[in-house]
């Protein structure tokens, strides 16, 4: 019987086709409908896929190259607030030497005013010091004059205000205290 499943199995191959290698017509006609849709797609698909392609690679070009332009453009609008900012920097310094100086200045002025109105006080305080004392120096003479002249007529006896040697009698008197004044002032 084994024999016999053999023989079959040997008929049986020779009638039944290879599934690995397909039929002549079936390799023909695939290959018809491959040619035609390769064609399809060769005409009609691909050139508007290359098309669309070719469109997105412009647009992303397109935004680079606005992307790189932005770019440039905010590196000169760094550098130049970047020496606006340097300038504006020097120009603060310049103004605070400036004001350095110019507050010397004014403190210098307002002290050379002041030392003036100072002195002018103190000129203006001496002169009218000066003027009491040669006031006060009158009214004393005067007053000393008067009460010699009282006291020498209480003593002679007489009235020696209308006499004009009772006058330089008491001018004498007068200058020889101021001669003792000013040696008894310096010891």
């Amino acid at each position: 019987m084994l024999h016999a499943v053999l023989r079959a199995a040997e008929e049986g191959h020779e009638a039944t086709p290879n599934p690995i290698l397909p039929e002549t017509y079936d390799l023909v006609w695939s290959t018809v409908c491959f040619v035609i849709i390769l064609v399809f797609f060769w005409i009609y698909v691909l050139p508007r896929v290359q098309k669309m392609l070719d469109e997105r690679a412009e647009a992303i070009e397109g935004n680079i190259a606005k992307a790189d332009e932005a770019q440039r453009k905010a590196e000169q609008a760094l550098e130049e607030y970047t020496s606006q900012l340097a300038g504006a920097r020097t120009e603060a310094a310049n103004i605070r030497d400036t004001a350095r100086e110019d507050g010397k200045r004014i403190v210098a002025d307002a002290r050379e005013q002041a030392q003036a109105d100072a002195a002018r006080v103190t000129a203006t305080a001496q002169a009218q010091i000066e003027a009491e004392r040669q006031a006060a120096y009158t009214s004393l003479r005067t007053e000393v004059g008067t009460i010699a002249i009282d006291l020498a007529s209480g003593v002679v006896g007489e009235s020696l205000s209308e006499d004009a040697k009772a006058q330089a009698v008491i001018d004498r008197f007068l200058a020889d205290l101021e001669a003792e004044a000013p040696a008894g002032g310096k010891k």
